[in-house]
């Protein structure tokens, strides 16, 4: 099965070098373009392997488990893999009507597919010092992407971006050296025994700490975020989108496979302390949200906040809880890319994402505000949209342990995204514009209204399909779920039946 775990890694870097050497108008935005399409072939490639045969693992070269390179996939990886092609392919698509001609001849596409290959390596490899590396290729690819265009904005942000995240890969690395003293492995599967078979599990706990917070700088949990809101603001909206949509995602990815594989000798201490980290992170990023009038920054906001969400299922650990998880994962890369896709389009229209600045977009782009409630009512909870069984799986999970502060909060949280939601929805389309100018579609050229509605309108239909039809989508969570908490067949499969 290696070229099945290998073609989703391998077609995003073999285009960012074609697309390098061809990254002059118009070529390298159609090479870009292609590539992500056959990315996401192969995604679906491996989706129907791990579908049809359950965990599937290779090993690079054929060096043997523990010693070798390790691709694995299970639901959870699979999935990511999928729903980051399906991000990497939108963006490119909407990058045709936003990213200027010079932007590109800079690398723009190489280096976005690079990025591309770095979070899909993330989701598949199978050993932490592997793990580290695609960190390393996500941070170097997503910094150059930041301050791609130049600008004092951008590089203000890059230089915060990047020594926020540095200090978290110092941190991980640190644990990855501890844990290989203490075990002398790094493949996860085996150190699912391994750690379990130490004596001294205080430094286990002690270790699993900083791993903790090392992954929740790049998930930007509470009080780790501050990289994030100084930030997603200022790139171009292409990037801002599948910055929004994965990078922290990888993050939280990280902590549900380390903290359900390997860190679970003292649960009671480790999930507790992620409890109370998601709850803070839930609030102190709504309450942020709500004190912003920049679109951008209020969705950056929100990011941090539904992150919570998806850390709180993991921290109730529950299969329930789990599922909500793994479900809120998928469901927020897609409403949340199309939430800074919509904010782009809406600057074309509007000449501003300052909502203060702005107004009038209901009259002049109905499609544009038809499309942007779709997203936003998603990311808020309201039924039937995708969003709503998202949160509803997480509260039922906290109700059935009896942890009902816990479920307040989330629905308070709730109830402050409909007020930010309809604060957009207010300012940006509903109110007349503040100069008394009328935004028309002639703001916008033609061409580039249609190559960036086309992503929008797509996602926005994979939300409304989730709303609906979720059940095979819960399933499919909940499968997820039963292989995170009984890692048995992903251990066994990647060792290949050995102890």
């Amino acid at each position: 099965m290696s070229w099945v775990l290998v073609m989703p890694i391998a077609v995003p870097f073999v285009t960012a070098v074609v697309a390098y050497l061809a990254r002059y108008y118009p070529a390298g935005r159609w090479i870009s373009l292609g590539g992500s399409a056959l990315t996401l072939v192969a995604s679906a490639v491996l989706m129907a392997a791990v579908l049809d045969q359950g965990v599937i693992a290779a090993q690079m070269s054929n060096w043997d488990a523990p010693f070798g390179i390790t691709l694995v996939a299970d639901y959870l990886g699979a999935v990511m893999v999928v729903i980051t092609a399906i991000t990497g392919l939108a963006t490119a698509i909407y990058a045709l009507g936003e990213i200027p001609e010079h932007v590109e001849g800079l690398g723009f596409h190489a280096l976005f597919q690079i990025l591309i290959a770095g979070v899909t390596g993330a989701f598949l490899t199978g050993d932490l010092f592997n793990l580290y590396v695609w960190f390393e290729v996500m941070l170097i690819a997503s910094f150059s992407l930041l301050v791609i265009g130049g600008g004092k904005e951008r590089l203000d942000a890059g230089i915060k971006y990047v020594a926020l995240n540095l200090v978290s890969t110092l941190i991980f690395l640190s644990g990855i050296g501890l844990l290989y003293g203490l075990t002398g492995t790094l493949n996860m599967a085996d150190l699912r025994g391994s750690v379990a078979e130490l004596e001294n599990q205080g430094l286990v706990t002690v270790i699993a700490m900083m791993f903790m917070v090392g992954f929740g700088v790049k998930a930007a949990v509470f009080p780790l975020f501050f990289w994030l809101p100084a930030s997603y603001h200022t790139p171009y909206f292409a990037i801002s989108a599948v910055f929004a949509g994965l990078l922290t995602k990888v993050g939280v990815y990280a902590l549900m496979r380390m903290f359900t594989l390997v860190f679970v000798g003292d649960v009671g201490f480790t999930h507790e302390i992620l409890i109370w980290v998601s709850a803070l992170t839930m609030f102190v990023g709504v309450v942020g949200a709500a004190a912003q009038t920049d679109f951008r920054k209020i969705l950056s906001f929100h990011i941090i906040s539904q992150i919570g969400y998806m850390t709180l299922g993991l921290a109730l650990f529950t299969p329930l809880a789990l599922m909500g998880g793994v479900f809120y994962l998928v469901h927020h890369i897609i409403v949340k890319a199309n939430l800074f896709f919509v904010a782009g389009l809406a600057k074309q229209y509007a000449g501003s994402t300052d909502l203060n600045r702005i107004g009038g977009l209901y009259k002049s782009a109905p499609l544009l505000a038809a499309l942007f409630i779709i997203p936003a009512f998603s990311l808020a909870g309201f039924p039937p949209l995708s969003g709503f069984w998202a949160k509803y799986l997480i509260v039922k999970a906290a109700i059935e342990i009896d942890a009902w502060f816990i479920a307040f909060v989330a629905l308070l949280v709730g109830l402050l995204t409909i007020f930010s939601m309809t604060k957009i929805w207010g300012m940006a389309f509903w109110k007349p514009h503040p100069d008394g100018i009328d935004p028309t579609p002639d703001r916008a050229p033609p061409v580039v209204t249609r190559a960036m509605i086309v992503p929008i309108a797509g996602l926005a239909t994979m939300t409304i399909v989730i709303g609906f039809f979720p059940e095979p989508f819960v399933q499919f969570a909940r499968t997820a779920a039963e292989q995170l908490l009984d890692p048995s067949d992903y251990v066994t499969t990647v060792l290949g039946g050995q102890p």
